[in-house]
């Protein structure tokens, strides 16, 4: 959030104060923000409750898991699996769960009968109706016990080491123990109560704090709650004093079947909204016309000294960011801010200067490299020309005959040398004139299909090398927005330049893959791969590490890539063959402006 809509915030947040301290309306905007306040409050513990509760829960899953891991357990699985006699294992959940630090722990066995129980010996041969919930999340569960009822968080496991299963119910109790690691702000206390409301039990309510008095006052909320299956407000008064009560927020805790088992109570008290009450009548009359004025001056001040200036700074920004470099900002004071956009228009001048510096040194770069290619190009036609001509001129001196041989032989010479001139400045030509794309809705497969095709016949001919082809399409490409027949030239290119990467026949393998919204295709050899240094240079025109390239293919790769807003990248060391990977969107919907070659 900008700084002027903060300052703005808080100065309509003190206006609102002040006026609304001298009339009516205050007492109700109080109201909204204590109970505003009281939610958000609440909410705050709750989410702490649900965090402990999943902590514990966790920790309950692995000491119940522990268990079921145990050598103890396992052996009293294979054993009862083999003898069947129940009565042998009535104390075993006492030490497990004693070793686990578990305040409830059963052995089921596979028709959900109790094997034996670590709080409740007595239960051996009673049915566990949880035993169903084994593999689940961590659940809570109301538990029986011979001095009454106990909420807890229980976990299920199973142990199978013969031919029926054996159910570990393990759990921790939800008590005062577990309120006491609660956070909990001035003015707030947490309460659980883990009993159905037919008949209120004051003794079940627990505190972290101790014992509750006047606790019969929140049975109608209680039941309320537990009828209802959601949560409820109440404001509970504990006395006549208005500043002793308290804002009680009740949330339904559910077991594993989604009904409630008890009932979350935050109390919020109410003394520091009646205090305000009884102070905001005495100050109000004072503070609204001060703060009014002063909210004013302040706003104003602020506004007019900081955020504007700083926020033309930041349009400027935009503006450079969007390609107007040449953008200034407007210098009005001579103090920080001032020296800010100073320093800002220093920059956007020195960005432009180095743009144009940068700007002239490539293009000069370029018309060097350019002549120089063009220059290696033309050379190697050229001394045969010259020696064809010095040959000629030798030859008039002699006969007739011997003259129309030499000729003869000349003339051819010279023509293939001009042919090699014409296919040189053609490759040029080609290069320099890379016609725009025409997108539409393309399948990679098909085209790839359709590459390797043409290729085919020569991996296999007689007096070549063998090449054993291998295609790995991915069936489940979507289409892609490209120009097919751009495209097959790229892949022609890289699958023709694999071939000439194994003199000595290989494995070529052509991929098609998805990831991370984009479509692959990878042309792979197995020839004697590339050094670091020229994979660098790789895709730079009319570079090439073969005798008789012309360093124009991966170029006119790249730069059919580059025009489908793609990537490609080529993986290799040397011994280890070569994989180039063309990356492009996957969105059918990509569409070239028709001014952007």
């Amino acid at each position: 959030m900008k700084f002027r809509r903060r300052l703005l915030l808080l100065i309509t947040l003190v206006i609102f104060v002040a006026v609304g301290g001298v009339s009516a309306v205050v007492w109700s905007l109080v109201r909204q923000s204590f109970a505003r306040a009281d939610r958000e409050r609440a909410g705050a513990l709750v989410a702490q409750f649900q965090r402990e509760f999943q902590r514990r829960g966790d920790e309950v899953a692995r000491r119940v898991e522990g268990v079921a891991a145990s050598e103890s357990v396992a052996r009293m699985a294979v054993e009862f699996a083999r003898t069947g006699d129940a009565s042998l294992y009535v104390n075993e959940a006492q030490a497990a769960a004693r070793t686990q630090q578990l305040d409830f722990l059963e052995f089921v066995t596979a028709d959900g009968a109790i094997l034996s129980s670590a709080q409740w010996p007595a239960r051996f041969g009673y049915k566990e109706p949880a035993a169903s919930e084994v593999g689940r999340a961590p659940f809570l569960k109301r538990e029986e016990l011979p001095e009454g009822w106990a909420l807890g968080l229980f976990a299920v496991r199973q142990v199978t080491l013969g031919e029926k299963p054996l159910y570990v119910v393990g759990g921790q109790r939800i008590d005062r123990d577990f309120l006491g690691t609660l956070v909990l702000p001035a003015g707030i206390r947490v309460l659980l109560y883990p009993l159905p409301p037919e008949k209120f039990d004051a003794k079940a309510l627990t505190d972290a704090n101790g014992p509750v008095t006047n606790a019969q006052r929140l049975a109608p909320l209680i039941a309320r709650v537990h009828s209802e299956k959601k949560e409820a407000t109440e404001v509970v008064a504990w006395s006549a004093d208005p500043a002793e009560s308290e804002t009680v927020h009740a949330i339904p805790l559910t077991g594993a079947d989604n009904q409630p088992l008890g009932v979350l109570l935050i109390g919020t008290s109410r003394k520091p909204y009646v205090e305000l009450e009884r102070h905001i009548g005495s100050v109000a009359m004072l503070a609204a016309g001060a703060g009014i004025v002063l909210a004013i001056l302040v706003s104003g001040w602020a506004a007019g000294r900081v955020t504007r200036p700083v926020e033309q700074v930041a349009e400027a920004a935009r503006a450079v960011a969007a390609g107007r470099w040449e953008t200034q900002v407007e210098v009005t004071s001579r103090d920080d801010v001032g020296e800010l956009a100073e320093n800002f228009n220093r920059m956007t001048r020195e960005l432009v200067a180095q743009r144009d510096r940068a700007l002239q040194a490539e293009r000069v770069a370029a018309w060097r490299e350019l002549a120089r290619r063009l220059a290696h190009e033309l050379k190697n036609p050229l001394f045969p020309l010259q020696i064809t001509i010095e040959n000629l001129k030798r030859a008039r001196q002699l006969s007739p005959e011997q003259f129309d041989e030499v000729f003869r032989e000349s003339t051819q010479t010279l023509l293939a040398e001009l042919g090699n001139l014409k296919e040189i400045v053609g490759r040029f030509s080609d290069f320099s004139k890379m016609p725009q794309p025409h997108f539409q809705p393309t399948d990679v497969n098909d085209l790839v299909r359709r590459a390797v095709k043409i290729f085919e016949p020569q991996w296999t001919a007689a007096g070549r090398p063998q090449i054993a082809g291998r295609m790995e399409l991915n069936d489940a490409l979507p289409h892609i927005a490209a120009d097919p027949e751009l495209l097959h030239r790229a892949v022609s290119n890289l699958i023709l330049n694999a071939m000439d990467a194994m003199p000595q026949g290989g494995t070529l393998t052509v991929r098609t893959g998805a990831r991370d919204g984009s479509v692959l295709i990878e042309v792979s050899d197995t020839g004697s791969g590339l050094t670091k240094e020229e994979c660098e240079r790789l895709f730079t025109p009319y570079y090439t590490s073969k005798q008789h390239g012309t360093g124009l293919g991966l170029a006119i790769v790249q730069s059919v890539v580059t025009d489908h807003k793609g990537r490609i990248a080529v993986e290799s060391a040397p011994g280890k063959g070569s994989t180039f990977r063309i990356e492009l969107p996957a969105s059918t919907e990509y569409r070239v402006p028709s001014a952007e070659r």
